[in-house]
């Protein structure tokens, strides 16, 4: 099984300080010494994770606000590749309707070209932040289309030396994207898609791209959710593929002091997503393609603490024995390509960090090695 570690850089001790300057104007302002000193000690601790044993260093795409403050994902890998000399590299996700799709394209063509002959698997997204799309200056309400316009852009510019497109966003007249890359079909084949909502599954799969679950439900709601995505896949011509899987993790010397470091970060990771997408808020009735979102609204707003607890239960962490048991345990139920694991977030110290990520390379990296990889589960 590949293991890798992702970079969320998350200042969740921020968080009230910008609600307070979002919501009335006046707020102190950032502190950008605290800014730089979270981006040098995450930089410094993933610079090990090669060392460490780990396969893959993963970033996501957002901005804005305290969520996670890496607003170009590929920029910062492309800073790792220069670093490293072994592992791969991944986005979770570049969230396309926010980008022109052939700037996508030229970005992933230079990591591409960059990590000569390593892997660079690209996750899309359409996004969800509502505070995201406005300051960014689009439409939430076009995320669908433009996703969908976007992903056939740059599999375009990928594989074909010139081509056209006409669409609703995005018209393109005899375009020729440099440099080409490496090796475009395995550029696309590691193409992934990570959805929200459970209608927003077979969007990804139709346009061939390979599933990657960032976990917002209880894991036994993603069952259907991926049976779906391979009918999708199938119906398009696409052979049956493995997801790849997001987690938090968070390990310790003992079961107690493990709970403690669980029940105190995940949680907090919890409640940074919940304030980065709102999801207690009523906005989402009036935003087209997002319907899931505004049937869980009311929900979320009654049960905040059980969203934490349903956070607790889904990720990974104990004992590094514990840890490796969770992880064969959804290996089993999945049969993941890789898990993507975030080892430091909400207001979690830089040792304390450094003490779960050494004490799980140490001691359970090399037994999740071992935990084989199942065939792909069709629909």
């Amino acid at each position: 099984m590949r293991i890798g570690m992702t970079l969320y850089i998350q200042r969740y001790s921020d968080w009230e300080r910008y609600n307070e300057a979002e919501d009335t104007g006046r707020a102190e302002p950032i502190d950008p010494d605290a800014d730089a000193k979270r981006y040098r000690e995450e930089i410094d601790q993933a610079l090990k994770a090669e060392d460490q044993g780990f396969d893959s260093i993963w970033t996501v795409e957002h901005h804005i606000s305290p969520y996670t403050m890496i607003p170009n994902p590929v920029q910062l890998l492309t800073y790792f590749a220069g670093a490293t000399s072994r592992i791969d590299f991944g986005t979770m996700v570049v969230v396309l309707p926010w980008h022109h799709p052939l700037r996508v394209a030229e970005d992933i063509t230079m990591l591409q070209n960059v990590l000569n002959g390593r892997h660079a698997f690209i996750g899309f997204g359409r996004g969800a932040a509502r505070r995201e799309f406005r300051q960014l200056g689009f439409d939430m309400n076009e995320s669908k289309e433009r996703f969908a316009e976007a992903v056939q852009i740059v599999k375009l510019a990928l594989s074909e030396e010139k081509f056209s497109f006409e669409g609703q966003y995005y018209n393109m007249h005899d375009i020729t994207m440099r440099p080409r890359p490496r090796d475009p079909q395995t550029l696309m084949d590691d193409f992934h898609f990570s959805w929200g909502s459970p209608s927003s599954a077979p969007i990804g799969a139709s346009f061939g791209l390979r599933p990657m679950i960032i976990p917002q439900r209880a894991w036994e709601e993603y069952h259907a959710e991926l049976a779906e995505f391979a009918k999708a896949r199938a119906a398009a011509g696409y052979a049956p593929t493995r997801p790849r899987m997001h987690l938090n993790m968070f390990c310790a010397e003992t079961h107690e002091k493990a709970e403690a470091g669980a029940q105190k970060y995940i949680r907090q990771y919890a409640d940074s997503a919940r304030r980065n997408y709102e999801l207690d808020s009523d906005h989402f009735k009036n935003i087209r393609g997002y319907e899931h979102y505004a049937a869980r609204s009311e929900q979320m707003a009654q049960m905040r603490d059980a969203m934490g607890d349903m956070y607790v239960a889904n990720h990974v962490w104990g004992t590094p024995d514990e840890c490796v048991e969770k992880l064969a345990k959804l290996s089993a139920a999945f049969h993941p390509e890789e898990f993507m694991l975030v080892c430091r977030y909400g207001s979690m110290p830089q040792d304390v960090a450094e003490k779960s990520i050494g004490l799980f390379a140490k001691e359970a990296l090399p037994g999740a090695h071992e935990i084989p990889v199942g065939d792909p589960i069709a629909g």
